[in-house]
């Protein structure tokens, strides 16, 4: 038990990280009805490009820029894919995924990992998060407001506001419009093609943004960190719509319930790695968090819902 409590603030503070990767993840699967598997490469290139520049001396928020430039950059490429060459999505996000990761050995300069030198004082200032902030904070080493969750829980605070502020405009209702009926989006003048490589690129912005703060709260990156961020992303989404689909109606409260989504889904493995499950293993249990979760909805309509008495509109 003491494990887990001492490893709970690093936990949060990842699910915070990865909530903003699964607020993308929300914006194609709920909003847009795209399954897009380009986020598996877009975040390793969020996180490639900012180490790549961080480490040559570029400011941080001039880095982090770039790497949500970058990402919506391979968001278009699978939107033009979708939109001028007539591939389903689907397929779109595979081909540019595997197109992304020679695109990221390459700026990585064709290596496997590249890391941050944390131990120079002068560089870890220059962070936003680290892990090394996660207790040092707590043990006084760093002022308290430099701890992970609170820098990273206003930044999504922050990307949550805009994207409220976003939705709600005419080209905001669009994208809605587009994911909800595409042909009556159609019927009323709105270019679907598009609003659906626009979501694509806001998605994978946002993705590769995650990507670029989960490499400075490492302190690296590594070739093969995107892997499965699909299914990371898919729990949070799932995670956050069951459990809070009655209470949140609001549109930045369900993006809210994304960000709680991935927190919870990373409490929850490390409750498990802490009862000692072998982290080898953990692809494994991501995977059956999704499959439950998705199960949710379908068990609960067959076996808990009341059944409707028959002849009930003939007795009223």
């Amino acid at each position: 038990m003491t494990v887990f409590l001492n490893a709970l603030p690093g936990a949060v503070s990842q699910g915070l990280i990865w909530g903003i990767m699964a607020i993308g993840v929300y914006l194609t699967y709920k909003i847009l009805d795209i399954a897009d598997l380009t986020v598996d490469g877009s975040f390793c290139t969020g996180g490639a490009v900012f180490v790549m520049l961080f480490t040559q001396g570029v400011n941080v928020w001039a880095a982090m820029l770039a790497a949500l430039l970058t990402g919506m950059l391979a968001g278009l490429v699978s939107g033009l894919l979708n939109a001028a060459c007539g591939i389903p999505a689907i397929l779109c996000g595979i081909l540019t995924q595997l197109g992304l990761y020679s695109v990221n050995m390459a700026i990585m300069d064709f290596k496997a990992s590249v890391a941050i030198n944390v131990t120079q004082a002068d560089t870890l200032e220059k962070l936003l998060v680290s892990l090394r902030f996660v207790q040092g904070a707590i043990r006084g080493d760093f002022p308290i407001w430099r701890h992970p969750i609170l820098v990273v829980g206003l930044f999504t605070a922050g990307l949550i506001a805009l994207l409220y502020g976003f939705f709600g405009t005419e080209l905001g209702s669009a994208l809605r419009a587009t994911g909800s009926n595409g042909s009556m989006a159609r019927a009323q003048g709105i270019n679907t093609d598009f609003c659906k490589v626009l979501g694509l690129m806001l998605s994978n912005g946002l993705v590769a943004l995650s990507g670029a703060l989960l490499c400075q709260y490492n302190g690296a990156n590594e070739i093969n960190v995107g892997r499965g961020a699909i299914v990371i992303g898919l729990a949070a989404v799932i995670i956050g719509d069951v459990l809070f689909s009655k209470l949140f109606r609001n549109f930045a409260l369900k993006l809210l319930a994304v960000v709680i989504g991935a927190i919870i889904y990373y409490i929850v493995l490390q409750a498990v790695l802490a009862m000692g499950l072998n982290p080898n293993y953990l692809k494994l249990l991501s995977a059956l968090v999704v499959a439950v979760f998705l199960s949710l909805p379908y068990w609960k309509g067959r076996y808990f819902a009341k059944p409707v008495k028959k002849g009930g509109a003939a007795n009223a």
